[in-house]
């Protein structure tokens, strides 16, 4: 840990900041779920890092120790799941493991990989995301009683999400492949999740199906594109 990390350890958490002296790093490649999650942290009182991979986040774990990991299933350079496992079955555990997806039929699977808790995106419950850390954090980390419990939602900055479709855009067009799909499809149906855009989720469901049934999806991967480019010119920038 450097300086900062190691004071911010030393503090105690409060009823109304209940998180300090937490470290969380989240292991999300969608800049618009991670900026939830830094407005609820910097809410809570939390440190938070983010990897955009599992590539990155082994990288971060290598030189310091968070408190939570938020790991995220779909990645571009593998499964979430994997990286859960990993760190669930490490020594000394970490003292919180939360899975997260925009698909909640992934919450067994990463239950079962060894996450401590699930959170279904979209996330953006102040109260949900500080008490599904708090409920697995040791005694002597929890905040003194009663807990102020606030029902706020954050509000990321939309430049965010033209982020994320700028990079679906630029995964899309540089290849088709199978591998390719996988992730796409995984990363869009959270960030339709966390938008709560339902044409989006609706042409990412349209496309997936296609695929499950063995059928073409040349007519699929062309309307996904066009939505996201049209998403793209609509949440431009001014």
């Amino acid at each position: 840990m450097d300086k900062l990390d190691d004071l911010l350890a030393a503090q105690q958490p409060t009823a109304r900041r209940p998180l300090l002296g937490v470290t969380i790093l989240v292991v999300e490649d969608s800049r618009f779920a991670c900026e939830a999650f830094r407005l609820m942290a910097t809410k809570s009182g939390a440190r938070i890092r983010r990897a955009d991979s599992i590539t990155n986040a082994r990288r971060h774990l290598a030189i310091y120790r968070p408190s939570v990991v938020i790991v995220d299933v779909g990645l571009p350079d593998g499964s979430g799941l994997d990286l859960i496992q990993n760190l669930s079955l490490g020594s000394p555990k970490l003292d919180v493991i939360l899975g997260i997806s925009g698909d909640p039929d992934q919450e067994d699977a990463l239950l079962k990989a060894g996450a401590d808790h699930f959170l279904a995106k979209p996330i953006a419950n102040l109260a949900e995301f500080q008490s599904a850390i708090l409920d697995h954090l040791p005694r002597d980390r929890q905040p003194p009683a009663p807990r102020a419990v606030s029902e706020e939602m954050v509000d990321p900055d939309r430049i965010a999400f033209h982020d994320d479709l700028n990079h679906a855009a630029q995964v899309l067009g540089n290849s088709r492949s199978t591998e390719t799909l996988d992730y796409i499809t995984q990363f869009l149906t959270g960030v339709a999740a966390s938008v709560e855009d339902t044409e989006l989720q609706r042409v990412v469901s349209q496309l997936k199906h296609l695929r499950n049934q063995g059928a073409p999806t040349d007519i699929g991967i062309a309307k996904l594109t066009a939505l996201v480019q049209s998403r793209l010119a609509a949440a431009a920038p001014m």
